[in-house]
């Protein structure tokens, strides 16, 4: 009888350890750089660019082939009237079957100039790929530093709950006995009920950050993670934002040189079609009714320099100068726009920073010092129960102040190291 009783309690015990090891699995936690390492591995959107810097390159190993050679065949010198195709009397009849082959040789020149252009083509698409991953480390760490914040807000909304739970039952018991005003008990209550609202909303966030990164992962959407709540913050107070970093990190700036540096290729390859370009063609014509049999060999050479047929080289050619001023000046705007709102988030990184400080050190230290000191007057009866409640409010309204001004920092830290294009 005990060996049955036995088998099913191990039994629910096996099976309560592996439910609890498959939560602790589904619950893994996940730091910041391993984020970030799988979404430059996985996220499609970075594939694309991939298979757009394989075609290219694929494309460009035939910048260097030459036109197909041209065959021909049919009558030569033949008389309409076919009565004449024969020989009579002694003489040759006429007409003729003509087999021709032509080849142009492409000037060297100029597939070099197109090897050179088509092969620098995907430099300009690796460039844009880093731009595009920059977008989505930045996208990540605003999820992943958004969540920090909103789980210590849950570290605090627990404490708030055991606290104010604790005040309602001791009001409950106090009113009882004659020794409290029920106009606090109240206000104790409908804070309770806001830290239960406030936690809804923090979970429902966290949520939705889990499922922002599940996507930057191309990986189920409701896929269950926890993330590291280490903090450390950067010092960003010593960068001075000259165009040389800027240049030097940012691969949208890259983008923009190399797509210039490719319309420059460009012009050359324009330069190398106004070169002149030879070929040959070799006919040889099979004769009929006693007539030798002929050939011909020509030398072939186009002239690209005429008017009528340079006119579209040379406006490409001055097309490709203008896209190249238009693109210097984008590239100068970007610089400027960079060097603006990098300096600008620098100066308020540096305010917030000093402003957590005193939260930290002062303004908090202090407020829960004089919380504990209502708290334990109001737990030998010489304080009321609305002078504590009074002082638990502004400890919490502090706390969750400073949480934000957290937040509006990290937020900062990511849009600058976007700038910077740091990881």
């Amino acid at each position: 009888m005990k060996q049955i009783i036995k088998k099913p309690i191990a039994l629910f015990v096996l099976g309560l350890c592996l439910v609890q090891g498959h939560r602790a699995k589904a619950q893994q936690v996940t730091s910041l750089n391993t984020i970030l390492d799988s979404i430059t591995v996985v996220n499609p959107s970075l594939k694309v660019y991939d298979a757009e810097i394989a075609s290219l390159d694929a494309a460009a190993k035939g910048a260097r082939s030459w036109m197909a050679p041209e065959v021909g065949v049919g009558p030569f010198m033949t008389p309409y009237n076919s009565s004449l195709w024969k020989s009579k009397d002694g003489a040759p009849g006429n007409g003729q079957i003509s087999m021709s082959i032509q080849q142009i040789i492409p000037n060297p020149k100029r597939l070099n100039a197109d090897y050179k252009y088509m092969s620098y083509l995907s430099k300009v698409e690796r460039e844009r790929k880093g731009s595009q991953l920059n977008e989505l480390v930045a996208e990540a760490k605003a999820n992943y530093y958004e969540w920090i914040v909103f789980k210590k807000r849950l570290i605090i909304l627990d404490d708030n709950e055991k606290l104010l739970t604790y005040l309602i039952q001791s009001a409950e018991l106090r009113y009882k006995n004659n020794l409290e005003k029920i106009n606090a008990y109240y206000k104790a209550k409908a804070a309770l009920g806001e830290v239960e609202r406030m936690r809804v909303m923090s979970l429902n966030e966290i949520r939705k950050r889990q499922a922002v990164i599940n996507t930057l992962l191309f990986r189920d959407k409701n896929t269950v993670f926890d993330i590291d709540t280490a903090l450390q913050y950067k010092d960003y107070s010593n960068i001075f934002f000259d165009s040389a970093l800027l240049i030097q990190n940012r691969t949208d700036i890259k983008a923009i040189e190399r797509e210039m540096d490719v319309n420059r290729l460009k012009v050359e390859t324009e330069r190398t079609r106004l070169l002149p370009e030879f070929g040959v063609r070799y006919e040889n014509m099979y004769a009929w009714a006693n007539q030798p049999q002929l050939f011909s060999l020509q030398g072939l050479v186009r002239i690209p320099l005429a008017p009528w047929s340079a006119k579209m080289n040379k406006a490409n050619i001055k097309s490709l100068h203008w896209k190249n001023e238009s693109l210097q000046q984008q590239r100068e705007t970007v610089i400027n726009q960079a060097q603006g709102m990098g300096t600008q988030i620098r100066i308020e990184i540096i305010n917030s920073t000093r402003q957590l400080k005193l939260y930290e050190e002062k303004i908090i230290p202090a407020l829960r010092m004089n919380f504990k000191t209502y708290q334990l007057a109001y737990e030998q009866n010489t304080e009321n129960l609305f002078e504590l409640f009074d002082a638990w409010e502004k400890l919490n309204t502090t706390q969750l102040e400073y949480l934000d001004q957290l937040s509006r920092l990290l937020d900062m830290q990511v849009e600058l190291e976007r700038i910077l294009q740091i990881r």
